[in-house]
């Protein structure tokens, strides 16, 4: 490792404790590590405090939203699914919510109405969904939600709208809608294991379910450090495995990276971060695509580096910036490739 990339993540581990905490920090250039770094997670009320390593496996909160538009690629490379059609919501059909397409959901433009806040619950659809009592069908909730735009008009970062997504997979893998929820709990997880996961080599990853049967992929996939950065090295080589094995479809990290709107967020970051199709882009680094998770969680991949990078840990909203504007210093670090093609 060298020095510049050395300090940068020492810096990223040394941040004030009102910052957050670092939980584990992985670089790749070229797909091999270059820097690997992991700490300690605190005691809370479930676990005594844990030093992290590279067999702990940490939750992915947003991060796997990400995910989901890998698994609707798998589908599409399929011709089971269609982007630009529809949505195949059934309680849609014959209402205004039937011009809705799979594209506006994956855009986070359907025109559904979405609060999503981590704090009050007096006012959170995302903390009603996931944690209140419509947590034993989310997409069911998220679905029935009242219908405030006309589709691909406004945009709203929600939770609910990926899992509205991961229904619709679901019900594709499973054959369709109905069947019990152990038989669509199944389906999706051989889906997943075998389609994504497993040629991944993500053998830790463990996606979770709600009582329906549905993905929580808007927040629940546990998985190391390491096998998260398998998941960005698949985006960085788009969609193609180490041994040149096709997994998603050509393109379709193009199509992540597809510009959908423009988050200023909160003036700290001084050119705000863009939103594609399930994946965030840092204005920054032009090409990038980022998965971005609650507490500072981060998938990024930077092409023209040939650079992976994650990032889990422990970090306020309200201090997110700090630990971003660290991890622009760790890609930084790492030089652009030239392209041989110029």
């Amino acid at each position: 490792m060298g020095s510049e990339l050395q300090d940068a993540v020492d810096a990223v581990f040394a941040r004030p404790g009102e910052q957050g905490i670092s939980l584990a920090l992985l670089v790749l250039v070229g797909g091999e590590v270059v820097a690997e770094r992991y700490g300690r997670q605190p005691a809370n009320a479930f676990q005594d405090a844990l030093d992290v390593g590279t067999d702990t496996t940490l939750i992915s909160w947003s991060t796997a939203k990400s995910m989901v538009h890998a698994a609707v690629g798998l589908l599409v490379a399929d011709g089971r699914l269609d982007p630009a059609a529809p949505a195949p919501v059934p309680e849609w059909a014959g209402t205004p919510k039937a011009a809705i397409r799979l594209i506006d959901l994956l855009e986070m433009r359907p025109g559904l109405r979405f609060v999503e806040d981590y704090v009050d619950g007096e006012v959170s659809d995302c903390l009603e969904m996931l944690y209140g009592a419509a947590s034993a069908d989310m997409a069911a909730y998220a679905a029935g939600l009242p219908f405030d735009h006309a589709p691909g008009t406004v945009w709203n970062y929600s939770s609910g709208t990926t899992n509205i997504v991961c229904r619709i997979v679901g019900d594709v893998v499973n054959g369709g809608p109905g069947g019990t929820p152990a038989g669509r709990r199944a389906a999706m997880e051989e889906f997943l294991h075998g389609r994504l996961f497993g040629p991944l080599g993500m053998t830790t990853a463990a996606p979770k379910f709600d009582d329906a049967g549905t993905w929580v992929g808007s927040s629940y996939v546990y998985a190391t450090a390491r096998d998260f950065a398998k998941f960005g090295e698949l985006y960085r080589n788009d969609g193609v495995l180490p041994d040149g094995t096709g997994v998603l479809p050509p393109g379709w990290a193009d199509h992540a990276r597809t510009f959908a709107a423009h988050d200023a967020g909160d003036g700290l970051l001084p050119n705000g971060v863009d939103y594609g199709r399930h994946w965030w882009m840092w204005p920054e680094y032009p090409g990038c695509v980022v998965a971005q998770g609650y507490e500072g969680q981060y998938v990024a991949v930077v092409p023209d580096r040939q650079l992976t990078l994650v990032h889990l840990g422990k970090t306020a909203a309200d201090q997110r910036h700090h630990l971003v504007r660290l991890l622009y210093r760790v890609v930084d670090a790492v030089a652009v490739v030239p392209d041989a093609s110029a």
